[in-house]
Formats: structure tokens, sequence, C-alpha cells
């Protein structure tokens, strides 16, 4: 079984797709990481991978699930947490002007001290970005400044996102709705 998602290694949708195998009881599985999605779907559509994971917060999720109608189908979806983030300045300037992000964190906290916000395709990318000094700022896995403590420090922790992740595959699946018995949210339901 090969199963694609949006790289480089150590994203989001790297970890949680290790969660989600673990979770499904396979930890074997090939795991195929791609700069984008649209590359990832076209391997899907090809038949060369299995199986798409995506997280619905992604900016292409919504031309993803438009383009591959009929090609690519929803086949398991599942809420997973991401690493924590956080808004990470460099120690090395005082004024910090330009910004990094993965444009899904844009909303995370008030970004208006900054005049420049370049985007990323990845909260990994955010954080290298920073060490080559790209930008001054950034939005990115809070584990960059627990290892570069030198270099980055914790403006503001952000905590982990919660999302909704959606599993692609080349095959639909028989049944048109499919609900969780056993949601948790059935327990706030008479």
């Amino acid at each position: 079984m090969v199963i694609a998602t949006l790289g480089p290694a150590g994203s989001n949708h790297e970890l949680v797709l290790q969660r989600y195998l673990q979770a499904r009881e396979h930890p074997e599985a090939d795991i195929r990481l791609f700069d984008d999605f649209e590359a990832a779907f076209e391997a899907l559509v090809a038949k060369q991978v299995d199986f798409v994971l995506q997280v619905t917060a992604h900016p292409s999720h919504a031309d993803c699930v438009g383009r591959y109608m009929h090609r690519a189908f929803i086949v398991d979806t599942f809420i997973a947490a991401s690493k924590p983030l956080a808004l990470l300045r460099r120690t090395d300037i005082d004024v910090h002007e330009t910004l990094g992000l993965q444009p899904a964190t844009r909303y995370y906290t008030d970004l208006s001290d900054w005049t420049t916000q370049i985007e990323e395709p990845s909260i990994v990318r955010v954080g290298e970005g920073l060490l080559a000094g790209r930008y001054d700022a950034g939005i990115t896995a809070q584990e960059f400044a627990t290892q570069y403590p030198e270099r980055l420090r914790i403006d503001k922790p952000l905590g982990a996102a919660l999302d909704a992740w959606v599993l692609f595959s080349h095959r639909p699946l028989d049944e048109d709705v499919i609900v969780w018995p056993q949601a948790p949210v059935t327990r706030w339901f008479p």
C-alpha cells in the first residue's frame, strides 16, 4: 500500500499520516511525500499511489475535490491535531517586518504588525525560511524554537490546530453516506 501526502519530511501531513497508519494498524505502508497536491493527485489517478491524505484546511483542498471529481474518491475522514504551532521570531534582528506563513495559518493570530507576508507551502518550509534568514518571523512548528534556541524565540505560542483530514482513493466506496455510529459527538445527542 502506497499513500501520498504533502512533504517535506517533518510536515504535519507526514506526522498525521503516520499517526493514522498506526491507528489503522498499517505502520508498514509506504509513504510518498510530494511537493504539491496536484502532483500527488495526478499520481493517484494514474494509480501510481493507492491513497492521498489531505487536510481540509489546505488552500488547495476545494480545488482538488473539484478537479479530480469522479477520479479521486473520499474513502475516509478523521480529526487530528497538528504539531504545536507558534509565532517565532529570529533572535539576530530587532525590527521584524517580514513574516513567513502557510496560508491556512493566516488567521491564527493578529498579523497586522508585518508589512510583508510571504506564503510557503508548509510550516516546515516556514521554519526553514526563518533559519535561512528569508524572513524575520513566521508561523511554524514550535519545535523549531526548541531545536534552535540561539536563533529563534517564541513570540506567541498558538497550540495545535485541530483539523479535519480526508483520505482519497482511485476506487470509490460502495455506500453514499457513511456515519460513524460511535463517534464521540453522539454522547451530546439526547
